[in-house]
């Protein structure tokens, strides 16, 4: 059975081997084993304090085939995007230059370095074996965390943020970091990819120039691929236009690409999430649902057949329970898959 549930120490390696076979770039995962093991120590934290921690958390999911054993995803929040530290884009606007003698009117796009989005509650981390790229297992790591959210609300900024993979090609050629950072670091897009990676992306405000930047004076290639995103995203990016993301006017200062919010209370996961308790026992047909335990330090999500109806209690098939460690009468949360 497939379920996610947090990440621990014992994960390391297998974390190591998906990062190395999958197409994504997860900078909040980087491929240093010692930073790795920092930011699953800190996500180990995050689950034990639950509601009582102060200031920002991470939390690191991973997806586990219980039968094999074998872990095929991994998944993220951050309470606070920056932890504590600013937070960059670049914000796209416009600025109007105009003459009345010669009667000339013109709007010029613009990039300008905010770190506006500091603070936000942001999904992060999203990686998936690529034989399950295209099967429910992508929903089910994706979407747990909203589940995990609806179960902590008070613990998550009311604006959920997520950056979406830009464009660039399989030898790390990326036109619009080589069209702006490149001029001011000096270095080559998978060097900054790292160093955001080990060091947080703090380290742009020690080198990136804080003007504006005129978009007409870029190279049209690297125009062009501003907001968008990589075609190894385009199964995201459906996802979270699903449950009611939708595209800012912010984009990632590395890669160009889109960055997606949304409102915490409208997202679809969590408009329909229901909260019973658990009933277990033989289930004969019904829908496929999300459900989850309602656990801080123990989370579990998995896919299962529910027949909903009235009343405070619900049946869930006997493996379901076991998945989720919930025995009768115990809390669960559920959602439409």
């Amino acid at each position: 059975m497939l379920v996610v549930r947090p990440s621990n120490f014992v994960d390391l390696t297998s974390i190591e081997r998906l990062l190395n076979a999958t197409d994504a770039r997860v900078t909040t995962l980087p491929k240093d084993r010692d930073k790795l093991s920092e930011k699953i120590g800190q996500s180990d934290d995050a689950f034990k304090s639950g509601i009582d921690q102060d200031g920002p958390a991470s939390f690191l999911f991973v997806l586990e085939d219980t039968d094999k054993q074998t872990l095929m995803g991994t998944s993220g929040i951050d309470t606070e995007a920056g932890g504590g530290y600013p937070f960059f884009n670049y914000r796209m606007d416009a600025v109007v230059h105009a003459s009345h003698h010669l009667d000339v009117s013109s709007k010029v796009p613009v990039l300008f370095l905010s770190h506006e989005l500091t603070g936000k509650t942001l999904l992060r981390s999203f990686a998936i074996d690529p034989d399950h790229k295209n099967s429910d297992a992508f929903d089910l790591l994706s979407r747990a965390r909203l589940l995990f959210m609806a179960c902590l609300p008070e613990r998550f900024h009311r604006e959920v943020i997520i950056e979406i993979q830009g464009i660039f090609d399989d030898k790390g050629e990326c036109p619009f970091w080589d069209a702006v950072g490149r001029h001011f670091f000096g270095i080559d897009f998978n060097t900054a990819d790292y160093y955001c990676s080990v060091k947080s992306k703090t380290f742009m405000s020690e080198l990136i120039p804080q003007h504006p930047i005129y978009v007409p004076l870029l190279p049209e290639v690297a125009q062009g691929n501003i907001g968008q995103n990589h075609e190894a995203a385009n199964r995201a990016c459906q996802l979270f236009y699903r449950e009611g993301f939708s595209k800012t006017v912010f984009i990632d200062p590395f890669d160009g690409g889109p960055v997606l919010t949304g409102e915490l209370n409208n997202l679809f996961t969590l408009k329909q999430v229901r909260h019973k308790k658990a009933r277990p026992s033989d289930v004969v047909g019904g829908l496929k649902y999300l459900i989850s335990n309602r656990s801080l330090s123990d989370f579990r999500c998995t896919i299962g057949t529910l027949v909903d109806g009235i009343g405070e209690t619900i049946r869930i098939p006997e493996n379901v329970a076991e998945a989720l460690n919930v025995k009768e009468g115990d809390p669960i949360a559920y959602a439409p898959l």
